[in-house]
């Protein structure tokens, strides 16, 4: 697989990461199977897609514990990515940006995960109540400690600030700018795919004028973009599109000539291209400095995520898709 080079301490990853979460998170929790998702972890870094990313509330913690045991036998063909800066609470999830905190929860993360680095410590969101170059210079130690090899943070404030188009990003690039003073930002994780392309209108060219990697988030539209959910599909309790405006039964049926235009592309290159593999390659050709993170926890869509990295679209591909209608739903 193709590698990418993320932020100033080039870090080298596989073209398409794998995101971990809905292996214990989220995402229909009567159907997860342990041995399943380590099977699909194992096929990730056969293929190449080094970067597995996770966070210490994905579980919460059980997450960890499940990359962790892959890494136990192939450390070396990884690249960790984990987050630290939320709890989960019994009602709600909090942010904790203290540094003691952060501290004792990279030396917990390090413990789950059974290695003695993490290659990118992400902040997860910035707590209100602690200023976030405190958070951000703990996390900067850690570095210097030897124990985090670089330092990344998730885009902030985007359901609050959906209807204000480019202003979107505004709030985690103030963030951005106020860390950079501290330590090296060397990467940024937000939403960017095709019928969510707000990242393009200022976080991106941030991330790109400043030698940033850009660790894209949700490239499929939490699935949608798969072509294998059908209006009126159903949800279980305890995932997240049961109760998102954009996957009610009349918005699901709005959004699909978005659908449809992927597939009419994925015809182009060949009958075994999908609707999946060419939302991801949208997301990579968007700059170098871009690594799609599909979620996954099955091999079979890891073999489908990953053998995006080989797709290569035409100007008129990326023309067709950026006529595509907006979609619908609000995202509040």
């Amino acid at each position: 697989m193709e590698r990418r080079t993320i932020g100033a301490a080039a870090l080298a990853v596989g073209a398409v990461g794998l995101g971990c979460m809905p292996m214990s998170w989220a995402y229909s929790a009567s159907r997860r199977r342990g041995d399943e998702s380590l099977r699909a972890v194992h096929r990730a870094l056969d293929l190449g897609a080094s970067l597995l990313d996770t966070a210490d509330m994905y579980g919460p913690f059980t997450n960890e514990l499940l990359v962790g045991r892959a890494l136990k036998e192939r450390r070396s063909d990884a690249f960790v990515s984990t987050k630290v800066g939320l709890l989960v609470g019994d009602q709600h999830i909090v942010a904790n940006g203290r540094p003691g905190y952060v501290r004792r929860a990279c030396d917990a993360s390090l413990r789950r995960l059974q290695t003695d680095v993490i290659d990118l410590y992400q902040l997860h969101r910035a707590d209100p109540e602690v200023p976030v170059e405190e958070t951000w210079g703990a996390m900067a130690e850690l570095v210097q400690a030897g124990k985090v090899r670089a330092l990344g943070l998730c885009a902030v404030g985007a359901r609050a600030g959906r209807r204000t188009g480019a202003r979107l990003h505004d709030g985690t690039i103030r963030q951005l700018e106020r860390v950079q003073q501290v330590f090296p930002v060397s990467a940024v994780q937000a939403e960017l795919s095709v019928w969510s392309p707000e990242a393009l209108e200022t976080l991106l060219p941030w991330c790109r004028t400043r030698g940033v990697g850009f660790l894209a988030a949700m490239p499929l539209g939490n699935g949608f973009l798969t072509g294998r959910l059908r209006p009126g599909a159903g949800f279980e309790a305890d995932d997240p599109r049961a109760r998102h405006p954009r996957f009610t039964a009349e918005m699901m049926a709005a959004n699909q000539p978005v659908v449809a235009g992927l597939r009419r592309v994925a015809r182009r290159h060949g009958t075994d291209v999908t609707p999946a593999q060419v939302a991801l390659a949208w997301v990579l050709a968007q700059g170098p400095h871009v690594v799609p993170v599909p979620g996954a926890k099955q091999e079979r869509w890891v073999t489908e995520n990953t053998a995006a990295a080989a797709l290569r679209l035409t100007l008129d591909d990326l023309k067709e898709i950026a006529e595509l209608p907006p979609a619908r739903g609000s995202w509040d």
